[in-house]
Parts: C-alpha cells; structure tokens; sequence
C-alpha cells in the first residue's frame, strides 16, 4: 500500500488539505496527516481546528510522498519548522515523491528542490519561483516533484499524486462525475 504524509501546521489552507487528504483516502492511500505541536488540533487559515493524525517525525521518511498545502502564513511557518526543509532535501535526494500547492510551492524554493523542474504555483508566483520552469496548468508531475496552483485545485492535485503513486484516477473521475463537470487534468 502507498503511503502518503500530510504536513499542517498553523496557518494550512484547510480546504486544500482536508480534500487531499480525502481523495487519496479513497484511493486507497493510506494518508496521515503531521502536526508540528503536541495538541492535535491544529489551527487552520479560516480559524477552524482540526485534528491531525501524528506529531511530525523521522517516521515521515518512511512514506511515498510528502505533501505541503498552502495557506497564507503556513509556507513561513513550515520554513521556520525545525527539520521541515531538510526532510524536503531528502526526499529530493532519495528520489521520492514530493508535492505542494498554493503557497506551499514556496517552502519547495527554500528547500532547494525545484532548479530544472517543471512546476506550477499560485497566480503571480512565476517569479517568485525562479530556477523552475514554470508552467501555467491546474496541476503538474515532472520528475519527483507534483505542484498545483491553489485552493481551487485539490482535485486535479490528487489525481496527479494518485498517478506518480501508479495508481489510475480514472475510476475515481467517474465515480466523482468529474468528466461530467468538464473537469480538467
């Protein structure tokens, strides 16, 4: 079974995360979602807590794919977190999958992971993500890194995730009527 690790911290776009981490569920991932505090209710960017499965850790390396959401201050709270980054360079450096959208795609630039890849990030964020190539799509898979641009995105996010897991997502577009609601990606 894939496994995939659901970072929130303080300030995580809720929607984003909540969705994700529902759609790769259903997929038959098994997702656990990380907190960086002992209360495993977790404050949110719309002020709503919600409960995380597990205190982040080493343990984080053991799964297939790491996943950054955004939120408007997260992406400095997730960069200021001790040991975020590094476990980003490692999954870079071991090959394995590493995903973030929205403002998410920022902590991916200080992590270093992005040079020569193809990716994609909020409105505006081309510059900002200088050293990609950035490229203007709901969501994009291109070597090890998966990104999408933000909240209005979660779907064709997963799918992306769903696909370097090697698992097909066309069951689950049919099953959630996707197609029927010219849904892209």
């Amino acid at each position: 079974m894939k496994r995939a690790a659901v970072l929130m911290i303080e300030g995580y776009e809720e929607s984003e995360t909540m969705q994700i981490t529902d759609l790769l569920r259903r997929a038959g991932v098994e997702t656990h979602t990380f907190r960086f505090q002992e209360d495993p209710f977790v404050l949110s960017m719309q002020g709503m807590y919600v409960k995380a499965d597990k205190v982040f850790s080493e343990e984080v390396r053991d799964y297939d794919v790491i996943i950054i959401p955004g939120g408007r201050n997260a992406w400095t709270n997730f960069i200021n977190e001790p040991g975020v980054l590094d476990t980003i360079r490692w999954f870079n450096e071991n090959g394995k999958l590493i995903a973030a959208m929205c403002s998410g795609t920022k902590v991916l630039k200080a992590a270093g992971v992005i040079e020569g890849k193809k990716m994609t990030g909020y409105t505006g964020y081309a510059s900002v993500l200088e050293g990609a190539e950035f490229i203007e799509a709901p969501a994009v898979y291109d070597q090890n890194l998966i990104t999408s641009v933000g909240p209005a995105t979660p779907y064709p996010f997963a799918f992306k995730i769903m696909e370097a897991l090697g698992i097909d997502p066309e069951p689950m577009k049919k099953r959630l009527l996707y197609a029927e609601a010219k849904g892209k990606n």
